[in-house]
């Protein structure tokens, strides 16, 4: 068993082995689509298929309160495990649009057991300072999702089926880990039997809904952003010919940039407070939202690739806060059920907004189409205002 300073790192490097399936799909989309004669389109099917898979699983999950009543590490890894297995499917020569979409969406269902899962396990081990102890673990997160696209930029020679083979094989790691070094946590309460009532009655509690609503104005930008970053970068060069550069790498940079600034958000919670932190993360991303147009048209690239990379860092620094808000307003017995159904509705809210750029995409020019995601931050900017003036 390792002493308690070594249990946040692997608990770290379990989660961001384990959260590199989510965007697998994402970082060889162009070689699904060669391969498989796909559409374009098929960028926001198979992203909203994870986002989709995820919401089931976060679902159930939140329903049988799952990781309240076993022991997280073990579901961890069954579901790290599964995930793995379904994910190396996606290399079958027979694969279609259709057999790709249900690889994507089982994959994300047990994904249900390891994000949320992973930040219960955090809570259970560190009751104090737990912004930054999930600080880390969203950067994990972020890290994962952005490093398929890292591995795509170095396959040079090498098929593109490597990306699928290191994410599966790193989700076995990070799961095999978890299991022979983390134990159930000091703080854990084990809830002993069944209790339906536990996934409604969180939202009973105030300060739990204010948290929960931030954090789905948060989710509505997030991931539509992040499955768009390439799109972006293509749009970019094309209006731009005299520019070049290479978009998985850049497309790493912009979205694994986000890992530091949870980590930084992190720290800076202990220092003022989470809710403070989260506000102000969220208020610079809208504003991102707002002046993406102006660094369309730019004809400057370092000050448009500045300018994503800060969009990279705003879009998911309150993440953690105000999962660290829903863990820290709910009783002991129901912290893993509470966070997963707020990640069940907002990564449902993820599914429409990423569907929805998708659409427009046909109907409004790129500088313009990303004004769309200044809505879920607006909305949960409101919801916090209305808090501070009542608080």
């Amino acid at each position: 068993m390792p002493t308690r300073v070594y249990i946040l790192p692997i608990i770290v490097f379990s989660q961001f082995c384990c959260t590199s399936l989510w965007f697998a799909g994402n970082a060889i989309i162009i070689d699904l689509i060669e391969n498989f004669n796909l559409e374009f389109s098929a960028l926001a099917h198979l992203t909203s298929a994870v986002q989709f898979g995820f919401i089931i699983g976060t679902f159930v999950f939140a329903i049988f309160s799952i990781a309240d009543r076993f022991s997280p590490s073990k579901v961890f890894f069954a579901c790290a495990t599964v995930a793995a297995a379904i994910n190396s499917l996606t290399i079958l020569q027979t694969n279609t649009i259709e057999s790709l979409f249900f690889i994507r969406l089982a994959t994300g269902f047990f994904l249900a057991g390891i994000y949320p899962v992973g930040m219960k396990i955090a809570s259970d081990y560190f009751k104090e300072g737990l912004g930054k102890s999930l600080g880390y673990l969203v950067g994990a997160l972020v890290l994962g999702t952005a490093f398929p696209h890292l591995l795509n930029f170095y396959q040079g020679s090498l098929s593109w089926k490597w990306v699928v083979y290191i994410t599966s094989g790193l989700a076995l790691l990070g799961g095999g880990l978890l299991l022979l070094f983390i134990s159930d946590g000091p703080y854990k309460t084990k809830l002993e039997k069944f209790d339906i009532s536990l996934f409604y009655s969180v939202f009973k509690i105030k300060h739990f809904r204010k948290a929960a609503f931030g954090y789905f104005g948060h989710m509505w930008e997030l991931y539509a952003f992040w499955a768009f970053v390439p799109f972006i970068l293509k749009e970019y060069i094309e209006h731009h010919e005299s520019f070049t550069f290479n978009i998985s790498l850049f497309s790493f940079v912009v979205i694994g940039i986000g890992g530091l600034s949870c980590v930084l958000s992190g720290y800076l919670s202990q220092k003022f407070t989470s809710k403070l932190i989260a506000t102000l993360s969220l208020s610079l991303s809208f504003l991102c939202c707002l002046l993406s147009p102006l660094f369309f048209v730019l004809n400057t690239k370092l000050l448009f690739l500045g300018f994503l990379v800060f969009w990279g860092m705003a879009v998911i620094a309150d993440s953690p806060l105000f999962s660290t808000l829903v863990a820290q307003n709910v009783p002991s017995k129901a912290k893993g059920t509470a966070l997963t159904i707020v990640n069940c509705i907002g990564f449902a809210i993820t599914i429409i907004s990423i569907q929805l750029l998708n659409m427009l995409q046909n109907y409004i020019t790129p500088k313009y189409l990303f004004l769309v995601l200044a809505i879920g931050p607006a909305i949960g900017l409101f919801g916090l205002y209305r808090s501070y003036l009542r608080s």
